[in-house]
Formats: C-alpha cells, sequence, structure tokens
C-alpha cells in the first residue's frame, strides 16, 4: 500500500511541475517570439485584407518567417508549445504583441491603402 502510495505522489509532484513541455534546443527568447508573433499577425492581417500585397512584394508568409528568423518550423512550433505551456508567459507574450499591434494601428490610423504597403513594408524590414 506505501508503495502505491509513493507511486501516486510521484506522479501527481511531476505533473505538477511549473512546464510539463520540455525546453527546446534552442530556446527562443520571449522577446524573440513577441517579435516572431507580432509578424505573423501583421502578415496574417495583410493577407486577409489584401492578399496581393504579399504577392506584389514576394512574401511567402512561412518562409519569409523562417527565413528572418533563421529558424525553421521544427524550432518555431517546439518554442510555440514550450511558451503556451505557461499561460503566464504566453499571456505576457500576447500581451506586448496586442500593444505593437494598437501602436502600429494608431501610428498608421489614416486607412489608405499605403498603411498597408508600409506594413508590408515593415514586415519585410
Amino acid at each position: 500500500m506505501k508503495q502505491l502510495l509513493f507511486l501516486f505522489i510521484s506522479l501527481l509532484a511531476v505533473s505538477c511541475s511549473k512546464n510539463p513541455v520540455q525546453k527546446p534546443d534552442p530556446l527562443l527568447e520571449e522577446e524573440v517570439m513577441v517579435d516572431i508573433i507580432y509578424d505573423i499577425s501583421l502578415i496574417q492581417a495583410i493577407e486577409g485584407s489584401m492578399p496581393n500585397r504579399l504577392l506584389e512584394n514576394n512574401i511567402k508568409p512561412d518562409q519569409f518567417i523562417f527565413e528572418k528568423y533563421k529558424i525553421d518550423s521544427t524550432i518555431y512550433r517546439q518554442n510555440q508549445l514550450y511558451y503556451a505551456a505557461d499561460a503566464r508567459i504566453y499571456k505576457r507574450i500576447y500581451k506586448k504583441v496586442a500593444e505593437r499591434l494598437e501602436q502600429n494601428k494608431i501610428k498608421n490610423s489614416n486607412g489608405s491603402p499605403s498603411s498597408a504597403v508600409n506594413m508590408a513594408t515593415e514586415v519585410s524590414e
């Protein structure tokens, strides 16, 4: 009976660890994840509202992100899962992204088509 209790407590302790997802190698810094998610958000907004802008600027969304940050899809997914496993960190990342998007929206608030071009240019920088 003691062995069963010990096993149960051990499993409980392991399952309640701070982050159950294994730390990826390489671990992207939190600010880099903010930058990546920000760029993905901009690309998705441009793709949804003016899909031709991406074609005109020769931007392939996934390929662009991976080349810009010198990562591949596996590194991105592992880091995404790692940060998503800790709700506080993930919320903080998305809060920073939302703040940057709001700042960008205010900066480009004139709503003209050139704003989308400015956003596409900003992403490609």
